[in-house]
């Protein structure tokens, strides 16, 4: 059978530019919400998948690629945007989560957490609180409101929303993984 892929080094690429791509494809599927700058999309989602698949350093240069490739204006981001002012825009502390969010699940995964899934769906609910906070303090400051407390805040804009889409995200991604790894045994 002829090798398509034949070196590490190609091999390594290859995955780095798919997950790049899967991220952006995933940011384009997303439904706006009226009331808030951040819509619901699918690249959490993403994220999850690249850092468990390609492990930290793979994830790491993986959502590094796709965030530069968005900073210089390709339409990476949501509603196929790009450029700096979107990046430093309100959902700019997203963007940047999706890359801590991918390593750290990578990490998960490299301490093997993604083979059974109530330590993997852990590690990724992790990741997810940390998206959050870098997400909701960012949009905070974009918007002017604070971060939580009672009426408008980073939380009720961009946290609140999307606890529930989230979750179920979560939990689907963190038995993709253990699911996989037992047809993999087989």
């Amino acid at each position: 059978m002829i090798d398509l892929i034949p070196t590490l080094r190609d091999k390594t690429a290859t995955l780095v530019v798919g997950g790049a791509l899967l991220t952006a494809a995933a940011s384009q599927v997303r439904i706006p919400l009226g009331f808030t700058p951040v819509p619901i999309n699918l690249a959490t989602f993403a994220a999850v998948l690249v850092g468990g698949a390609l492990g930290t350093r793979r994830a790491a240069a993986s959502m590094g690629l796709y965030l530069a490739l968005g900073i210089i204006g390709l339409p990476f981001f949501t509603n196929a945007s790009g450029g700096w002012d979107h990046f430093t825009g309100a959902t700019g502390g997203y963007l940047v989560g999706y890359l801590v969010m991918a390593v750290m699940v990578g990490l998960a995964a490299e301490h093997g957490r993604d083979r059974r899934a109530v330590p993997f769906i852990a590690a990724v609910v992790l990741a997810n609180a940390v998206l959050y906070v870098l997400g909701a303090a960012w949009l905070s400051h974009v918007v002017g409101v604070p971060f939580a407390g009672s009426g408008t805040t980073g939380w009720s804009l961009g946290v609140r929303p999307f606890l529930a889409g989230d979750l179920v995200k979560m939990i689907a991604a963190g038995l993709l993984f253990p699911t996989v790894w037992r047809f993999v045994k087989k």
